[in-house]
């Protein structure tokens, strides 16, 4: 296939765009992080290691509680707090590349594009008619298939 180099320049970046996808984004984000504590918190509380740190905090006079539903309140709250701090961070990187794009012209990227059209064949010329003159009794041996170039 034949390639061509094209070369691209983005100079914007919609801003609301990017806070629609980096919101999707950071809520799945946030889910899969909160079922995964809750999934290994479970593994934790069936294999007794909560109660074994109590234990041994409870030997060193320190008093700790393994209290699931108060870890599982703080971990939603820390996930929700992650997806507003992450959108608005992404939000914000849109926003000032647009500024900065503005002085300086935006990011180049240089890329290979394969094209599907063959490549251009050569173009034979079309013949030219040839200058004939005739003898000077006017009387001439050439058929009118000899008045053109024949490659």
């Amino acid at each position: 296939m034949p390639v061509r180099r094209v070369r691209r320049i983005v100079r914007k970046i919609d801003a609301w765009t990017v806070l629609k996808v980096s919101f999707v984004l950071n809520t799945v984000g946030g889910l899969v992080w909160v079922l995964g504590v809750w999934v290994a918190w479970s593994i934790a509380v069936q294999r007794g290691i909560p109660d074994a740190f109590v234990d041994l905090f409870g030997r060193l006079t320190i008093a700790v509680s393994p209290d699931g539903e108060l870890y599982f309140r703080v971990i939603l709250m820390m996930a929700i707090i992650g997806v507003i701090v992450m959108t608005s961070i992404m939000t914000l990187g849109a926003v000032l590349y647009n500024l900065i794009s503005d002085l300086v012209g935006g990011v180049e990227l240089i890329m290979l594009e394969e094209t599907t059209e063959p490549t251009p064949t050569q173009v034979s010329p079309q013949p030219r008619p040839v200058v004939h003159v005739p003898a000077s009794n006017g009387a001439s041996d050439l058929t009118a298939a000899d008045t053109v170039e024949h490659p």
